[in-house]
């Protein structure tokens, strides 16, 4: 079993492919810039499950990047039964100041940059294969701190839906997660007093772990009735 991860070295990307890894799947990690970082996290991967475990630098904001995915799988004769398009972008830019170059950037990484990538692979995806992409709860709840990140999952929301009857013919499922707030180092970052005050707004009164939100990937992967969903998991933020 074969599985791509994009932004697969680190944060939620790196705990979905823990999670495959332990299920038996070789993979492919994809990275921005942190090389040392990333070649760290598939010799761990490796060392752990026994597994094959490639960090491939191909940054989502560089429109070369599909082309260096794509011709690593074509060079390998490779069959894919799993892609996670985890990786995107963000800018944090007040909407006052939010500049169209950066606006672009965003739209590329976290919209053009998974869609192409899947168009060009889409002939080595095998038939019961899935595709997960990385969604967000800012998708669904407007946010007042990134207007081009909410608004480009919210795209990534509808294009999971559409793209259903495009893969059908092919045997493929497509599916998203919509995360909440997950314990990865960039929340861990934010001060104590930010962190309590959006703890008390979630349900379940905590962040999601990593480890947490990648059970959800694998049953997406797993449960093969699932197809065209939205999954949330914020802990039932906003219920209190």
């Amino acid at each position: 079993m074969f599985a791509i991860i994009t932004g697969g070295t680190k944060g939620i990307g790196y705990s979905v492919a823990k999670c495959l890894g332990k299920a038996g799947y070789n993979l492919l990690l994809t990275y921005g810039a942190d090389t040392f970082s990333a070649q760290k996290s598939c010799a761990e991967l490796k060392k752990t499950y026994g597994i094959e475990a490639i960090a491939l630098q191909a940054d989502v904001s560089d429109r070369k990047a599909v082309d260096i995915i794509a011709r690593h799988v074509e060079n390998r004769d490779l069959t894919v039964d799993v892609i996670v398009l985890n990786a995107g972008l963000t800018c944090r830019d007040s909407f006052e100041e939010i500049k169209e170059a950066d606006w672009e950037r965003v739209f590329h990484a976290n919209v053009q940059f998974p869609t192409f990538l899947l168009q060009r692979l889409l002939g080595r995806i095998r038939e019961g294969g899935s595709v997960i992409f990385t969604g967000s709860l800012m998708a669904i709840l407007p946010h007042g701190m990134s207007l081009p990140y909410g608004v480009t999952k919210a795209a990534v929301h509808a294009l999971v839906k559409n793209l259903v009857k495009f893969l059908s013919p092919h045997g493929i499922r497509v599916n998203a997660v919509a995360p909440g707030f997950v314990d990865t180092d960039w929340q861990k970052a934010k001060p104590s007093e930010v962190r309590r005050a959006i703890e008390s707004k979630i349900a379940l009164g905590r962040f999601s772990s990593p480890d947490e939100l990648a059970d959800i990937y694998r049953m997406l992967i797993e449960n093969t009735y699932i197809n065209g969903e939205i999954i949330v998991a914020d802990g039932g933020y906003s219920y209190r």
